[in-house]
């Protein structure tokens, strides 16, 4: 008996480090005591009036925020009847307490444990991005929504249909979409709640902004001042943009910075570490490499050849909770993207030019961390607390 089941124990364990993706460091500091209990916020005080840093929210003339909107794209978000086998949520690949992205794997898992190729991206300040997913493959928000809901690999449902009728056999949605909006339940309002919630998670208020924008003298430790200063002298702005009022620390357009090259066309290596768990590591005497995929990024979404390994430019807004890094999660902290980008990348052809060997020291590699750590809004905590005064939505 014991020896069939030692190479069930070993499959098993296999398993989990495929699925944890290697080297993604443990959540720490976002991961708040706090967050464990909820507390509804004014998400549309929020939009209609965003924190110092942030301009005016792009709202579309066909989705007005209400509290009633708010309120049922809420209820959606946390609940794990909208995928085909009622486990999965939104929320569950974009945690709260997480930064609204997911800390313990470099890329989600799906349905039934299916692999998903690329990092979940954070909601939070999601309002503002002309173009969602890292490819770009939509505009709106309130289509943005139904790529993971329908996707086999993400909540895997078979049709639209199927989900409209999920809700409409839901009790607890009975009435809720009329009194959000006038037509009541369709696939179009599905589409509106969501983006109603997404549009509320506004997070600024930052150290620099309030240094920066708000003219508080101490609000903003000197690394931090030194790392903004080298930030600018590096040319690093020309893509994380920054305006005289308000910042987005992205410039929304589409550059090849190495990294879909090397993970597409460089060798599969084994990784040093592989995090089980917070705070619980190993280092792997065999490979238990992600699978191997074929990611040509914008490419996929417009079939044009010159759009090969480009991806959107993420904002570097409330940065330090959203790690791993890049689009396939590559990168567990900080540190480590700025050590990538003072090597120069990986150099091939089509590396975006003003990718470049930077020289850097060590100290001025510390300050830039230093200048991205202040970028975390003020209200986050409150983002969080909201999030959790909704109950998650089962198969009860």
């Amino acid at each position: 008996m014991a020896a069939a089941v030692a190479p069930m124990l070993s499959l098993l364990v296999a398993a989990l480090l495929f699925a944890v993706h290697a080297g993604v460091a443990a959540p720490d500091a976002n991961q708040r005591e706090s967050a464990r209990h909820g507390g509804a916020a004014d998400l549309l005080a929020l939009i209609e009036s965003p924190p110092l840093g942030l301009p005016a929210v792009p709202v579309p003339h066909g989705n007005p925020p209400t509290r009633a909107g708010i309120d049922l794209g809420r209820k959606l978000f946390f609940d794990r009847r909208l995928s085909f086998n009622r486990t999965l949520s939104c929320a569950m690949c974009h945690v709260p307490e997480q930064g609204f992205t997911q800390r313990e794997v470099r890329t989600p898992v799906g349905i039934e444990g299916r692999f998903v190729k690329r990092n979940a991206p954070t909601l939070l300040n999601v309002a503002y991005r002309r173009s969602l997913f890292h490819d770009g493959r939509e505009s709106t928000l309130e289509n943005q929504v139904w790529a993971p809901l329908l996707r086999d690999n993400e909540m895997g449902n078979p049709s639209i249909g199927f989900v409209l009728q999920t809700l409409r056999e839901a009790g607890d949605y009975r009435g809720l979409f009329e009194k959000a909006f006038a037509d009541g339940l369709t696939a179009a309002n599905v589409g509106r709640a969501l983006a109603s919630y997404q549009r509320g998670l506004l997070a600024a208020d930052s150290a620099f902004d309030r240094w920066h924008y708000g003219g508080e003298e101490g609000a903003l430790g000197e690394p931090a001042r030194r790392g903004w200063k080298l930030f600018q002298r590096l040319g690093c702005i020309g893509c994380h943009a920054a305006g005289d009022s308000d910042a987005q620390f992205s410039d929304g357009n589409y550059y090849d910075t190495g990294i879909g090259f090397a993970r597409s066309m460089g060798p599969a290596r084994v990784p040093e570490r592989i995090h089980l768990a917070p705070g619980v590591q190993v280092r792997p005497r065999v490979g238990f490499a992600s699978p191997r995929f074929n990611d040509l990024g914008r490419y996929e979404a417009t079939g044009q050849s010159a759009d090969r390994w480009l991806y959107r430019v993420p904002t570097l807004r409330n940065v330090a909770l959203t790690a791993p890094y890049m689009h396939d999660g590559s990168f567990p902290d900080l540190a480590a993207v700025v050590a990538y980008y003072d090597r120069g990348g990986v150099e091939h052809p089509g590396l975006d030019p003003r990718i470049r060997p930077l020289d850097l020291d060590e100290g001025e590699r510390a300050d830039l961390v230093a200048f991205l750590e202040s970028l975390t809004g003020s209200g986050v905590d409150a983002l969080v607390r909201d999030a959790r005064s909704e109950p998650i939505g089962d198969t009860r």
